[in-house]
C-alpha cells in the first residue's frame, strides 16, 4: 500500500520541480544572432544609410550592440533572470535582484533615445544587468539542466503566432543584415520622407523597432512555456510576459503599418507610437491586450497545476 501511495505522490513531486533552462538558452541564442548581425551591419555600412547613428566602423557596430542590449534585450533579460532564479538557491537572489534592477534602468526616460542611438555611458548599466542574467541562466542550466518544458495546451497558438510574426518580420530581418529586397510583396526601397524631413527608403537598412517588437513577442511566447515552481513567482512571470508580448505586438504593428501600408499611400492614418508608456489610447489597447494574454497564461498555468 505504501508503495502504491508513493507511486501516486511521485508525479506530483516531479511537477513541482523548478524548470530547466532550455527555453531561456534558445532565447539567448536568438538574441546572440541578432546582436552579431547588428555588430556586422553597423560596422560595415555608412551611418548615413542607417538610422540615428553617427559613428563609423567597429565603434558604431559595438556601440549599437550595447544600445540594443538596453532596448529591448534588457526587457527580456528580466524574465530570463526570474526563470533562472526559480531553480537556484535563495542566495542567488543576492545577484538576481540587482540584475533585474539594472535591466529595469532601461525604462528610465532618456537612457535609450530613439532620436540618438549612439552609445552613451549610461547604456553600460542595463548591459551589466543583461550580462548578470546570462550568468544566472548558465548557473541555472548547470543545476537544473537544459531540457524544455513538456507540451503545453497553448503550444499550437504559440506556433501559429510565431509563424505570423516571423513572416511579417522578413523585411526587417533582411535590413538587419544590411540588404534590401526589391519592392513587391514587401516595400523596402521606395524613398519616403521621414518625420524629421530626411529621405530614407521605406525600410531603412539596420535595426528597426518593429523587429524589437517581434523579438519581444517571440521571446515571450517561448518563455511563457516555462512553469515556475513558486506560485507567486509563476504569477508574476506570467503577468510580466503577457505585458511584454502585448508591448512587442503593438510596436510590431506600429512599424509594419507605417512602412508597408502608409508608405504605399493606401491610407494616411498611422497606428500611434507605443514605444513610451502613456495614458493615450494606444497604451490602453496595449494594457487590454496584455490583460487578455495574462488570463490565457494564468489559466494554462492553473490547468497544469491541476494535472
Amino acid at each position: 500500500m505504501r508503495s502504491h501511495d508513493a507511486s501516486l505522490v511521485q508525479p506530483l513531486i516531479a511537477t513541482r520541480q523548478p524548470a530547466s533552462q532550455g527555453e531561456s538558452l534558445v532565447v539567448w541564442a536568438v538574441w546572440g544572432l541578432v546582436l552579431a548581425a547588428i555588430a556586422v551591419t553597423y560596422s560595415r555600412l555608412d551611418p548615413a544609410v542607417l538610422y540615428h547613428v553617427s559613428r563609423h566602423g567597429l565603434a558604431n557596430g559595438l556601440g549599437r550592440v550595447l544600445v540594443e542590449s538596453n532596448f529591448s534585450l534588457s526587457l527580456v533579460a528580466i524574465a530570463i533572470a526570474l526563470i533562472a532564479l526559480d531553480g537556484l538557491p535563495r542566495r542567488a537572489w543576492l545577484a538576481g535582484a540587482p540584475a533585474i534592477v539594472l535591466c529595469a534602468v532601461t525604462a528610465w526616460p532618456g537612457v535609450v533615445d530613439q532620436g540618438d542611438l549612439d552609445v552613451r555611458l549610461v547604456n553600460a548599466v542595463p548591459a551589466i544587468g543583461v550580462g548578470m542574467a546570462l550568468v544566472l541562466t548558465v548557473l541555472g542550466a548547470r543545476v537544473r539542466g537544459m531540457r524544455f518544458a513538456r507540451r503545453r495546451p497553448l503550444d499550437l497558438a504559440r506556433i501559429t503566432i510565431a509563424a505570423v510574426v516571423v513572416a511579417l518580420s522578413i523585411p526587417w530581418i533582411v535590413a538587419e543584415l544590411g540588404f534590401s529586397l526589391p519592392d513587391g510583396l514587401f516595400l523596402m526601397r521606395r524613398v519616403a520622407v521621414q518625420p524629421n524631413g530626411t529621405l530614407l527608403p521605406a525600410v531603412h537598412l539596420g535595426h528597426h523597432h518593429g523587429l524589437d517588437g517581434a523579438l519581444l513577442v517571440l521571446s515571450a511566447l517561448l518563455l511563457s512555456r516555462v512553469r515556475a515552481k513558486g506560485q507567486r513567482l509563476g504569477v508574476v512571470l506570467s503577468l510580466y510576459l503577457a505585458l511584454m508580448l502585448a508591448y512587442g505586438a503593438m510596436n510590431l504593428a506600429n512599424d509594419f503599418w507605417d512602412e508597408q501600408v502608409v508608405k504605399r499611400g493606401w491610407i494616411a492614418w498611422k497606428i500611434p507610437d507605443a514605444l513610451q508608456p502613456s495614458l493615450g489610447p494606444v497604451w490602453l489597447v496595449t494594457l487590454a491586450l496584455g490583460a487578455c494574454v495574462a488570463v490565457c497564461l494564468l489559466r494554462e498555468r492553473s490547468d497544469r497545476e491541476a494535472l
